[in-house]
């Protein structure tokens, strides 16, 4: 049964969580019923319903009981928000598809690319192992196992500066390493 909508009403905008609650016994099922019905998501009713709640408890005022009953009015509002949320879900997958469409499909790489990329690879990984211990570690760690340059130097027990300047040195030295390497070919 719906409690006395003035008497509700006048609680709620003077911020009584009793009121609220009230509210929120009597009339929410129904106020998900209707978000329900719309979404077809229990858990997005839910939020709608939350959202729908909580906008009257932020803004008692905007209830005008001449217009309608509380039940009314929360029912159009919770329908009113479903429908934003529909929306709002058509035009995230309509923006996914769009970007979906402008990625080129994937090609499959060549036989001579394979081979080249795995050469390549196997270069990168001896010129790696090449490096001073204390130079390897932190490029390892960086860039095999995608740590922060903060996280690498925690890991190693150095200060950050130190981790920069390593990777910085191996970094260098990978690169005359390898442009001479890949450059030459096999």
């Amino acid at each position: 049964m719906e409690p006395p909508t003035s008497l509700l009403a006048d609680r709620l905008a003077a911020g009584d969580e009793r009121a609220l609650a009230e509210v929120v016994d009597a009339l929410g099922p129904a106020v998900h019923a209707t978000a329900l019905r719309i979404l077809g998501d229990d858990a997005a009713a839910q939020d709608v319903v939350q959202d729908v709640l909580v906008e009257l408890w932020c803004h008692p005022d905007r209830y005008d009981e001449e217009l309608g009953s509380l039940r009314t009015y929360l029912n159009l509002c919770a329908r009113h928000r479903a429908y934003d949320v529909l929306r709002a879900d058509l035009r995230r997958a309509g923006r996914e598809e769009r970007r979906l469409r402008l990625i080129p499909p994937q090609r499959q790489p060549a036989p001579d690319d394979e081979a080249a990329q795995a050469q390549a690879a196997s270069q990168i990984r001896a010129a790696v192992s090449a490096l001073p211990p204390e130079q390897r570690v932190v490029v390892e760690m960086a860039y095999y196992d995608g740590l922060s340059y903060r996280d690498v130097a925690r890991a190693v027990g150095i200060p950050e500066g130190t981790a920069k300047s390593r990777v910085r040195l191996a970094l260098a030295k990978l690169e005359s390493v390898l442009d001479r390497q890949l450059l030459e070919g096999p």
